[in-house]
């Protein structure tokens, strides 16, 4: 255990330097700097030099980078070219609500593609795997904004059953009710948006493994159908999909843009909407050194949890030794 940690820790900053090395490249690479987002057009040259000196943009590219790394292991990812905030507060302040959305949301798409992956591996070929197959392929191509556009229409505009935007009433205080009634639509559009590849990737697992030599064992020997599937199938499925989890741990932070922007949603994605529209290149960057840093995190937990859930594997990698 204690080589594994050091081993990833290592790689962990290896890959965080180059991680790093690329979105300073990309930030001497933008059209603009921040004496550019700051100055006027009508400002003298001498003004934008005195600037220039100030910010050091001046010094050599290896000063500017250190000096850069310098602030990011002290926490300060720097500040908006808009409003000139603090990134990092943003984050900050933006960060609960989007895994308030986020993680209910794919964990109920997590524990439904489950239930529907292992039923239709179990049904193979049959009507049900075929419903399933069929509905996923529906839930695919159906874009997630679009189905966030019949939710506001539908639920929130004619039959007024649900606010249509915002985490909470404006004057209405605070209350757990109104949270969930402001929660239920954007969490529903996200559920279905995940729901469809999560089942398929159960689904493919799970035939995997119905297709292996200790399941047919398993049968020989009287094991029910359901017994199979959450004794022997469900612990070798649970592997995989922990791995796809810990890759998803970046978007369960970053959230998702577009559904956030329709309903209002005071997280992350309107964050970086913005930015974006307005070519706010520090918030882009942060987010995305905040996501890079994610996948690697992401990657370290799910090697851990899959050395929890199958004792049979070890941190390293590999399979323990079988002893006499």
């Amino acid at each position: 255990m204690a080589r594994f940690l050091i081993g990833r820790g290592l790689r962990f900053l290896a890959l965080l330097f180059v991680i790093s090395l690329l979105c300073f490249i990309l930030m001497q690479a933008a059209p603009y700097d921040v004496v550019d987002a700051i100055a006027s057009p009508d400002k003298p040259r001498e003004v934008y030099e005195q600037l220039r000196e100030e910010y050091g943009l001046n010094d050599a590219l290896p000063a500017q980078y250190f000096r850069w790394v310098g602030k990011l292991l002290r926490g300060d990812l720097g500040n908006s070219l808009l409003d000139h905030s603090s990134i990092r507060s943003d984050l900050r302040a933006r960060l609960p609500a989007t895994l308030s959305l986020m993680a209910p949301a794919y964990l109920t798409a997590l524990v439904l593609s489950l239930v529907l992956g292992l039923w239709a591996a179990l049904r193979q070929n049959g009507r049900i795997d075929r419903i399933i197959d069929g509905l996923c392929s529906v839930g695919l191509a159906t874009p997630p904004f679009w189905l966030a556009l019949i939710f506001i229409y539908l639920l929130g505009y004619r039959l007024k059953l649900f606010p249509l935007m915002g985490m909470y009433t404006i004057d209405g205080g605070r209350s757990a009710l109104d949270f969930l009634r402001h929660l239920f639509m954007p969490c529903t559009v996200l559920t279905l948006g995940f729901l469809p590849e999560l089942t398929r990737y159960v689904r493919a697992n799970a035939i995997r493994q119905l297709n292996e030599d200790y399941c047919a064992v398993q049968r020989s020997l009287g094991a029910r159908p359901r017994e199979l599937l959450i004794r022997h199938v469900l612990p070798n499925v649970m592997v995989p999909v922990v791995t796809k989890v810990g890759m998803s741990l970046p978007m369960l932070v970053t959230g998702s843009v577009a559904v956030e922007s329709m309903f209002g949603w005071p997280g992350i994605g309107p964050y970086f909407l913005r930015a974006v529209q307005n070519i706010d290149y520090p918030v882009v960057l942060a987010l995305l050194l905040l996501s890079s840093v994610l996948v690697i995190l992401g990657n370290m937990l799910a090697d851990l949890l899959c050395c929890l859930i199958d004792r049979r594997i070890e941190v390293g990698g590999m399979e323990k030794e079988e002893r006499p």
